[in-house]
């Protein structure tokens, strides 16, 4: 029962109960199965042998089939292992139940129960190792499965795909290939309407139909919750291209259906065609990530091919640089405010100072002071925008509380706002629970939004003026005359100043059209009861001038230079 009970019930389960491994390499190779049973021959040879010299200890030869029997139990599955058992104690009982080749035979029952407890510790002592290491390995698979298996669709997880990749970068032999980054257009709308439960069986979805889609020798990983990454063997950028169509063709015609409702959606792609040794795997999937960016701006569901030295997939990768040290900046507080005057060319103007804020970041590097314009696009295309927008107005706030004199000679302090500002509805609560901490009166800030950001939603941007104008705040509206097509929109924001755009003021001498603007827009801010600034004032000609259109305030280097907050304030204030 021992000996024969446990191969027989393993002979009889299923393969899969029998085994419980994803693969069987796991266990030793064929070579070392044919030396196991030469050995194992060779030790029931010998037992035999033994046997027939005779001698008290014949049945101590049992250790020699039984030291092959462990190494089964080490080396081998364990359906192998209860075979070998059984033929051995069948053996080994045959020969010593019935006195056969010299061993002798039981004379007295507790002979014969000594016997076959001996036996019995002998067959379980194997077996008991071999379900042991059995064990052990299933338990090793399914850790490496949880390592390298993404558990939601089955496919190969980022790690596993990246070693891959890896490997075939290595093999200088291996023929062009590309690496495809795809990501789910829209799927948070389906996450937020239908449940993330929804969203998971759609991407499972998904993940079967590109698996069934893909050419057998291409490699597919989910690289994320909603992103998919594919490396494409043996093709040119073009059949790449073509390929990752026809998978952008299958997503785009799959359907889910979930509580009755059918999902679908589409996917963009970045595609970078290589050779063997060209890039290193980051590279090569910084720039597919890039690539899929712009499928997606460019409206989804399309593929971007870029190259390893694509000028305008180089510049985003440049822009998620800058948005790396933006977040480090705005974690640290390190943004540095600047300021420059805004003065007045009428006596009847502000007695105080009236600035605007300006931001600065400095290269860690370098040291370098940098512009807004150099950073801010890539803020706003990543959606920074308002946590800057927050950051200044709070630092702005904090100096002035810390500076009391200082902010006793403010009359107007300026602020630019982004466009994002605009349609974040949390920006208000915001700026009103800072204020309610400050001691700096809200009718002394001034928020600039521009022309555009304003135009853009102009029912949106007017109830955000009427809420912050209840705090007391005052508006401005910045760049004015690069975005307008009509001035209609003019009755309906509610603002304090038109700030005319500097390219306008720069041209004033050479172009007859640019004074004509500037001073347009000057006349319709005195119709409409606002005051003007002349952003961009360089000389002061420019500045005779704009006295001589009428303007009321100027803005730009005829004044003063932007300096930094704690220098400003340790000057006089700039006379008209």
């Amino acid at each position: 029962m021992t000996s024969v009970a446990p191969a027989m019930m393993l002979a009889l389960s299923r393969r899969d109960v029998r085994l419980q491994l994803p693969e069987s390499g796991d266990y030793a190779p064929e070579p070392e199965r044919l030396l196991w049973n030469i050995a194992l021959t060779a030790s029931y040879l010998l037992m035999a042998w033994g046997g027939s010299l005779g001698g008290h200890y014949a049945l101590g030869l049992v250790a020699l089939p039984l030291g092959i029997l462990v190494w089964s139990a080490i080396r081998f599955p364990p359906l192998h292992t209860a075979a070998a058992i059984a033929v051995t104690m069948l053996l080994i009982a045959g020969l010593a139940g019935f006195g056969l080749a010299g061993y002798p035979a039981p004379q007295e029952t507790r002979e014969g129960v000594n016997l076959l407890a001996f036996l019995i510790v002998v067959a379980a002592l194997p077996m008991i190792l071999a379900f042991a290491m059995h064990q052990q390995r299933v338990t090793a698979a399914h850790l490496t499965q949880r390592a390298t298996i993404d558990p939601l669709t089955g496919l190969a997880n980022r790690n596993a795909f990246e070693e891959r990749v890896r490997a075939e970068l290595a093999n200088p032999a291996a023929p062009p290939m590309a690496l495809a980054y795809l990501d789910l257009d829209h799927l948070k709308l389906i996450n937020d309407t239908a449940s993330h439960v929804a969203g998971d069986a759609l991407i499972r979805g998904v993940a079967g139909v590109v698996e069934a889609s893909r050419h057998r020798e291409d490699l597919l990983a989910r690289t994320g919750g909603d992103e998919f990454a594919l490396l494409l063997r043996n093709c040119t950028p073009m059949v790449a291209e073509d390929r990752v169509r026809v998978l952008l063709r299958a997503i785009e015609g799959y359907r889910c259906g979930w509580d009755g409702q059918m999902l679908g959606t589409t996917a963009s792609a970045g595609l970078v065609a290589f050779q063997p040794g060209q890039g290193d795997y980051a590279l090569l999937l910084s720039q597919a990530d890039a690539a899929c960016f712009t499928a997606k701006e460019q409206g989804g569901n399309r593929v971007c091919l870029a190259s390893l030295d694509g000028g305008d997939l180089l510049d985003r990768t440049a822009a998620m640089r800058w948005v790396v040290r933006i977040r480090d900046a705005l974690s640290s507080h390190s943004l540095e405010l600047f300021c420059q005057s805004i003065v007045a060319l009428r006596p009847d103007g502000d007695r105080g100072r009236h600035f605007e804020v300006l931001l600065r970041l400095r290269d860690p590097r370098t040291g370098e002071l940098l512009h807004p314009a150099q950073f801010m696009p890539a803020a706003e295309r990543f959606h920074l925008g308002a946590r800057i927008d927050r950051e200044v107005i709070g630092q702005t706030l904090a100096w002035l509380e810390a500076n009391p004199t200082a902010a006793a000679s403010v009359s107007t302090c300026c602020i630019n706002l982004s466009g994002e500002a605009l349609i974040d509805e949390a920006f208000f609560g915001f700026v009103a629970e800072r204020l309610r901490r400050s001691s700096f009166p809200g009718d002394r800030l001034c928020f600039e939004v521009t022309e555009t950001s304003a135009v853009r939603d102009l029912a949106r941007a007017q109830r955000f003026i009427t809420e912050m104008r209840g705090l007391g705040c005052r508006f401005a509206l910045d760049d004015f005359g690069t975005g307008f097509c009509s001035f209609n929109y003019l009755r309906a924001l509610d603002v304090d100043y038109f700030k005319i755009d500097g390219s306008f003021v720069r041209d004033m001498h050479a172009s007859p059209l640019a004074e004509a603007v500037v001073r347009s827009i000057n006349e319709i801010a005195h119709v409409l009861d606002k005051r003007s600034i002349a952003e961009h004032t360089e000389t002061e000609r420019d500045r005779q001038a704009l006295i001589a259109l009428g303007v009321d305030y100027v803005q730009g280097y005829a004044v003063d230079r932007p300096t930094p907050i704690a220098d400003y304030f340790a000057t006089p204030v700039p006379a008209a």
